[in-house]
């Protein structure tokens, strides 16, 4: 059997696992070694435990806990319902308001938390119930939290860039700043939308019952802007080379963990073994992700299967912009089945070197990469950000919920179409601050 031919059997197979609700990281582990023995043998189990070993053996992965950690003491404390309120007291004489000041707290908790599913439980939980009260349909509620959720793995410091950063050898710190203004600009995009929407539907009056006072506006800003500080503070270390992203991690861990207590008074060790527990259950969940995936790479590379694929892309005789649409629909085929840690470490090394050698900017892809990825959160059959927001307002069907976030889809397409045209959005902000790329 040839190996791009072995390469379409393991590519059905590993669905196959997956689909039959097997974790990730032991789907991936089974499907590597299966094929392992299968080609080489016994032998070939040899090398086991120190392809797994190797697959962790990077010190830029201590980041991914410590940002777990971030994301987990500000949805745990009511640090996310402060940022949901104050956003909420600002903006609620804008038309749609109530839509925008999610999508708002969506951006700014990705931010803290780098966790699209950890987005969407702690904003979902406040501004779903919050926005149907108000009269918003259903779907429209559920689907920009959904949607909003999805800049958790764009918008830094994003647990799914550093793996990325990892996995492709490219600076995390250059990866952070690239997805700044493309994070910002997905966020206009689902502002925009969000307000065409209650607009035309007729929304707006009830955004503007609520009247809040400039001292009630003024109040929730002390116990939020400590963890806005932080983020500002994580992105100045990291491109100005004051720290690695490992460092700067476990520094804005530690803060966030401080102003937690401080602020809300949660220095009980029973709510400090919750957070820790917390972080520490899912931080193990993408490290086991990140170490099967390299025994599943290693499985590829050996069969030489990898080498096929790109050798075959290679002698694909058509233009850049072709190339990059095929490129773009595999990645969000791949999306639907696969969460994006998964896809990003079974691929990236294999697109990264084609992509540059057709002209193409790594970082620039990066962000592209990423956003094909945020599609894939909100899509069947996979969709996690969607059985997220399902179990917080269960009384809302998936149809309904998948047809709410399909216009928000449709900005992530236009939003990489704006990025093909204009890829100084994702270029030109890390040239303007860590020069050009080396």
């Amino acid at each position: 059997m040839s190996p791009l031919a072995l390469g379409a059997v393991i590519g059905v197979v590993t669905i196959v696992v997956l689909s039959s609700g097997i974790p990730v990281a032991f789907g991936l582990g089974l499907v590597a070694l299966g094929f392992l023995v299968g080609a080489d043998g016994l032998d070939s189990l040899d090398v086991v435990a120190d392809t797994l070993f190797g697959g962790l053996n990077e010190f830029a992965l201590v980041s991914i806990p410590m940002f777990v950690l971030m994301g987990t003491a500000v949805a745990v404390s009511p640090a996310g319902r402060d940022l949901y309120l104050a956003l909420d007291r600002w903006l609620n004489r804008v038309p749609g308001g109530i839509i925008i000041s999610n999508l708002g707290a969506c951006a700014v908790f990705a931010a803290l938390s780098g966790s699209s599913p950890a987005t969407c439980a702690a904003i979902g939980k406040m501004g779903i119930p919050e926005m149907r009260q108000r009269g918003f349909p259903s779907g429209l509620a559920t689907g920009a939290i959904a949607a909003g959720g999805t800049l958790g793995i764009l918008i830094p410091p994003s647990i799914t860039m550093i793996v990325y950063g990892v996995a492709t050898q490219t600076s995390i710190g250059r990866l952070f700043i690239a997805g700044i203004l493309p994070g910002l600009m997905l966020t206009g995009l689902f502002m925009a939308w969000s307000l065409i929407a209650a607009r035309r539907g007729g929304y707006r009056i009830a955004d503007r019952l609520a009247r809040y006072t400039l001292r009630e506006r003024l109040e929730v800003l002390p116990r939020v802007l400590p963890f806005l500080a932080i983020i500002v503070a994580i992105l100045y270390v990291l491109y100005g080379g004051v720290a690695t992203p490992s460092e700067a991690a476990g520094v804005g861990a530690l803060f966030v963990l401080v102003f937690v207590a401080l602020i809300y008074r949660l220095w009980q060790p029973r709510r400090l073994y919750a957070i820790v527990r917390d972080a520490m259950r899912e931080s193990v969940m993408i490290l086991m992700i990140i170490a099967a995936s390299a025994l599943f790479g290693y499985m590829l590379s050996s069969l030489f299967v990898t080498q096929a694929i790109a050798e075959w892309i290679v002698g694909l005789e058509v233009g850049r912009w072709v190339l990059f649409g095929f490129i773009n629909v595999f990645l969000l085929v791949a999306g639907l089945f696969l969460p994006p840690v998964a896809v990003i470490l079974m691929t990236a090394p294999i697109l990264l070197p084609i992509v540059q050698a057709a002209g193409f900017d790594p970082y620039w892809f990066a962000v592209v990469f990423t956003i094909n990825m945020e599609i894939g959160l909100i899509t069947p059959p996979v969709g996690l950000n969607l059985y997220v927001i399902n179990g917080i307002a269960p009384d809302v069907r998936l149809p309904t919920i998948l047809w709410g976030a399909l216009p928000f889809m449709l900005c992530m397409v236009l939003g990489i179409v704006l990025l093909a045209l204009f890829p100084a959005i994702a270029t030109w902000l890390p040239e303007a601050l860590m020069g050009p790329a080396m």
